[in-house]
């Protein structure tokens, strides 16, 4: 039978999917985030704000744009403080790799089973069998598929030509407790299968991984890093860890989508390095490039209701409140797939802000561990409401010469939300250009900055999109989008 996938030889498969690299510690460095694109933007920013300190305009004006311009400074202060600690902890020097002797790490990867999937899947399988028996001595890869998925049979034809690929068959007829669906759903009954085989240790960890996404010799060296630095019966070891999302050129048949979304590491060494390098991942956590104790996963489980579209964000939550403190940030790098098209953009940006509004109101989550969350979903719906494009209108239409804050002393903390937005999509396109295998082209990382408005308005109008299917009770769906690469 003609399958579409195919096994390539570890020699191939490692030149292919590997980002191998000789010295780890220069090809870190070549994606430390710098200061640089914030400095020089905050400062631009304040120089031409002078006519603003000048200008007058209709008082309602003032107050609606002093709001919505001033609301995402927290976000901003807490990712300059995440990438100022990433900046410093990348320059450090790289331990000596180690190879991981004991345990087990089981890869989890759940996938829709299209046949549209393919491609990435295979990508993806084919980089953890080539990369992963150099650094780690126990692995199995779990394939988490839906019983009556159009692609079952070409995907167990590929764990079949593997002993260290097991496809996982999810049945029709099982339901959680709490009748959990979509990605959730697959993720509890691998973790309940892991307890029933006694596999939920202490020195067992599962890596969460999506089926686009691959991994490089960087991620197998600090995955088994940290793993042999978090050993079992440690009272201060850390439970889980995170790294960053990072999407090559060679992965994306779009080229706009794939600036857009240089935004997403960006938040990586930043927003979330903060929050989870330190052991609180109040702002959620990342379903893939998600390393977790297989003992911990089972004592929180997946298991989060009908509603929940966003399981990696609620599970963070709950790993908050449980193990205060025991996350921990990795800097590695996990190799996806950007959208392939706008239309594939809005439905991913719509589902993760709809599913991240109803995770703010489930009050069995502590409302200490819900609280920046809130706070982000608040701000981030008023962002539509602040895009420069509607703001400019808006002045237009009641005749004001010129837009001004309530006092001027919050041009500084304009500065600082404009300069932060920048410094997210450079340092995140740097680390997507890092992490492809083929050359920059001079003007993409003008282009990055050129574009922000057009992708600011793209994200603004996904928040909108969400908003208007909640207030109609439109029933939540689990969009998985096309990755044909």
């Amino acid at each position: 039978m003609r399958t579409g996938l195919r096994l390539g030889t570890p020699e191939k498969n490692a030149s292919e999917a590997g980002h191998d690299s000789g010295d780890l510690t220069r090809d870190v460095a070549s994606w430390a985030p710098e200061a640089t694109s914030f400095v020089v933007t905050w400062v631009c920013f304040l120089a031409l704000s002078g006519a603003w300190r000048a200008s007058s305009s209709p008082i309602a004006l003032t107050i609606y744009v002093s709001i919505v311009w001033t609301a995402p400074a927290l976000i901003s202060l807490r990712g300059i403080a995440g990438g100022v600690q990433t900046m410093f902890r990348m320059r450090e020097e790289r331990a000596k790799a180690v190879r991981l002797e004991s345990g087990l790490l089981i890869l989890c990867v759940p996938t829709v089973g299209r046949e549209d999937i393919l491609p990435a899947l295979e990508r993806s399988i084919e980089s953890y069998l080539a990369i992963l028996p150099a650094h780690v001595a126990r692995f199995r890869i779990d394939v988490v598929i839906d019983e009556g998925s159009p692609a079952v049979e070409a995907i167990q034809w590929f764990a079949d030509r593997s002993p260290d690929v097991r496809l996982i068959v999810v049945p029709k007829a099982y339901r959680t407790a709490r009748s959990t669906r979509f990605k959730a759903r697959a993720n509890q009954y691998a973790n309940e299968l892991r307890v029933a085989e006694g596999e939920s240790a202490d020195d067992v960890w599962v890596l969460h991984m999506d089926d686009d996404t691959s991994i490089g010799v960087d991620t197998a060296v600090e995955v088994a890093r940290f793993v042999e630095a978090n050993p079992p019966g440690d009272e201060s070891r850390r439970h889980l860890a995170q790294g960053v999302l990072s999407f090559p050129r060679e992965h994306s048949c779009n080229k706009v989508m794939w600036l857009a979304d240089s935004v997403r590491p960006g938040c990586d060494v930043s927003l979330f390095a903060v929050g989870t390098g330190r052991g609180h991942p109040h702002a959620g956590l990342h379903g893939e490039l998600l390393l977790v104790r297989a003992s911990v996963e089972a004592s929180i489980g997946w298991d989060f209701g009908s509603q929940s579209t966003v399981e990696d964000a609620e599970f963070g939550l709950r790993f908050a409140h449980l193990y205060p403190g025991r996350s921990g940030w990795i800097p590695c790098r996990s190799y996806g797939a950007s959208p392939a098209t706008v239309v594939d953009f809005l439905r991913q940006r719509e589902r993760w802000f709809a599913g991240l509004l109803r995770l703010s109101f489930q009050r069995h989550i502590p409302l200490r561990h819900r609280a920046l969350i809130i706070h982000n979903v608040i701000v981030w719906s008023l962002a539509p409401l602040a895009y420069p494009g509607l703001v400019l209108l808006v002045a237009h239409a009641v005749g004001a010469g010129a837009i001004a804050p309530v006092a001027t002393a919050l041009l500084p903390v304009w500065a600082t939300n404009v300069a932060f937005g920048v410094w997210l999509y450079w340092e995140g396109f740097k680390i997507n250009v890092a992490s492809s295998s083929t050359r920059p082209v001079w003007w993409e990382r003008y282009a990055v900055v050129g574009l922000i408005p057009y992708f600011a308005f793209l994200e603004c109008l996904a928040i909108a999109r969400a908003i208007f299917g909640l207030m109609h009770s439109r029933e939540p769906s689990f969009v998985v989008i096309a990755k044909p690469l």
